[in-house]
């Protein structure tokens, strides 16, 4: 056994030593971090198994308002990018005039750092910053609102900004589906007199599926380990899961309270994608 093992080794080197530095990253980055954080999720200081983190987690009332307030935008935030990026990918794919130089700066967002597009978002929101001047300026508004004090404004304020910055890739999903849709197709459904409406709901969105499916699964994921941005701009007051883990690691020291957050959330970003995509093949098998 162990020869053939190292004949095959030897056979394969050339792969093996390609692989080898990106396997080092994934394994050393990413799987054996999630391992540990498995791990301390469900042991105590003394190294014992125990579930009393887990206990103490879900009777914490921080918790809760981090897992509310991530389904929040995960719900919301996801919607609404998806629709706000399908229109722009409905306009994109027409024709007209400078419609490159149109998508070259809808497509900048997409590099900015999320710090730096936080930090910009500040000045947007901020007690003297441009929106409450404008909402003062037209009357909508006596005083400046304080919309990093918590609460629903709260939520809304960081779903503006992480639209800003996630809807544009949202956007070029949608619009690379769209561009693979044939022309026939609508030239088909104007000779049979069928509606814009009817178009869209009968020949654009079924063909368009796999590619919402993909902008909903990649957006998703990200949106449940939404960090930077609610970190910046609404600061403690409105806390999320992936915050909350690392309060609980960094300012706390509660390493196995933030493993156990952490695992959490890790379940959650799998449950979200198995329940999405058995949803998306029923809907596919109805069809």
């Amino acid at each position: 056994m162990l020869a053939r093992i190292r004949r095959w080794v030897v056979r394969h080197r050339l792969e093996l030593a390609l692989v080898a530095p990106m396997a080092t990253y994934v394994f050393g980055l990413t799987l054996w971090p999630v391992c540990k954080a498995i791990f301390w999720s469900f042991s105590n200081q003394a190294g014992e198994l125990t579930l009393a983190n887990y206990r103490q987690l879900f009777g914490d009332s921080r918790f809760a308002s981090a897992f509310l307030n991530t389904v929040f935008i995960v719900v919301v935030g996801t919607f609404s990018e998806l629709c706000f990026g399908l229109f722009l990918a409905w306009c994109l794919a027409r024709n007209f005039k400078l419609r490159g130089l149109v998508r070259s700066l809808l497509l900048v967002p997409m590099g900015v750092p999320t710090l730096v597009s936080a930090i910009n978002f500040m000045y947007v929101f901020d007690n003297s910053g441009y929106l409450n001047e404008l909402l003062i300026k037209t009357g909508l508004a006596t005083q400046p609102i304080n919309w990093a004090s918590g609460g629903l404004r709260t939520l809304l304020m960081v779903v503006a900004a992480d639209m800003w910055k996630v809807t544009p890739s949202v956007m070029l999903i949608l619009l690379a589906g769209l561009e693979s849709i044939p022309e026939q197709l609508y030239e088909a459904a104007a000779v049979d007199g069928a509606t814009p409406w009817q178009t869209f709901r009968r020949i654009v969105l079924p063909l368009l599926k796999p590619a919402i499916t993909t902008a909903v699964i990649i957006r998703g994921i990200d949106a449940f380990r939404i960090f930077e941005l609610p970190l910046v701009l609404a600061g403690r007051n409105t806390p999320f899961l992936a915050t909350f883990a690392y309060d609980e690691y960094q300012t706390y020291h509660n390493i196995h309270t933030s493993g156990a957050a952490s695992t959490v959330l890790l379940v959650l970003i799998l449950v979200f994608a198995v329940l999405y995509l058995k949803a998306a093949k029923e809907g596919d098998d109805l069809a």
